[in-house]
């Protein structure tokens, strides 16, 4: 685990983004990316995709094509990398996974898992804030929905109050906003693996544990309150939580 940038204060509710920080999703975005981008000859690299992550799919789509000069339109790139997502999207699992060998149907918990189930034992109110539109969602949830059911609920990229994604703040206010009682920004811890993401925290006046893919320019990491190697190092008592036992 890295040592804290900023000394972490103590937080009271947990917001967590989705893709490559709950779900391993990113790995089947660059699959079929580079699938789209080896017709031209183009290399769908960490440089470009670090751009996009986090970010609502058309906006992601324009900086891909204006970045590698695709012949296309946002909408053609969005419109055949969805059709393509939505056959693989079922095959996403949570984040990390159990070790081997280990059976998923053990009663024992790990990584994401882990602290989820021992944020929900601790009644520690926690949310889900993925740019992620209804139907991606949906389809890259199917295999989880007890999980996601943990959740005290789940603000999506296509909800009307998320007018801008990424890394504007939008969605963060608007996921800490639908928490009863409402709490202060400050109060408010968010997970995230993408630059995009950690901006947007920031920009809303919440801290932010980074948990960045291990191809990530390391320069994209250094805003973050906290930066881990995965959720499985997160110490919850260093932002005033529960410990595990």
């Amino acid at each position: 685990m890295a040592a804290p940038v900023t000394p972490p204060r103590p937080v009271t509710h947990l917001l967590f983004d989705m893709d490559g920080l709950l779900l391993d999703t990113e790995r089947l975005y660059s699959m079929v990316f580079q699938e789209i981008c080896d017709r031209y000859g183009k290399k769908y690299s960490w440089d470009v995709k670090s751009l996009v992550m986090g970010k609502k799919a058309l906006d992601a789509a324009e900086i891909i094509i204006q970045v590698l000069q695709l012949p296309m339109s946002k909408e053609e790139l969005v419109e055949e990398s969805q059709t393509k997502l939505r056959q693989v999207f079922s095959q996403a699992s949570l984040l990390p996974g159990a070790p081997l060998p280990v059976p998923r149907t053990a009663s024992v918990h790990w990584g994401v898992e882990k602290l989820i189930h021992h944020l929900r034992k601790h009644n520690i109110p926690c949310a889900v804030a993925t740019s992620s539109g209804t139907a991606s969602f949906e389809e890259k949830t199917s295999q989880h929905q007890e999980f996601f059911s943990l959740f005290h609920h789940v603000v999506l990229g296509d909800d009307p109050e998320v007018r801008s994604g990424k890394p504007s703040p939008d969605i963060f206010l608007a996921c800490a906003k639908r928490f009863s009682p409402t709490p202060p920004l400050d109060k408010c811890l968010v997970f995230e693996d993408a630059p995009n993401g950690v901006e947007a925290a920031l920009a809303a006046g919440m801290q932010v544990v980074m948990v960045p893919d291990a191809n990530l320019n390391r320069d994209l990491t250094r805003n973050a309150t906290m930066l881990l190697s995965s959720l499985q190092d997160f110490q919850p008592e260093l932002f005033g939580l529960p410990p595990y036992q």
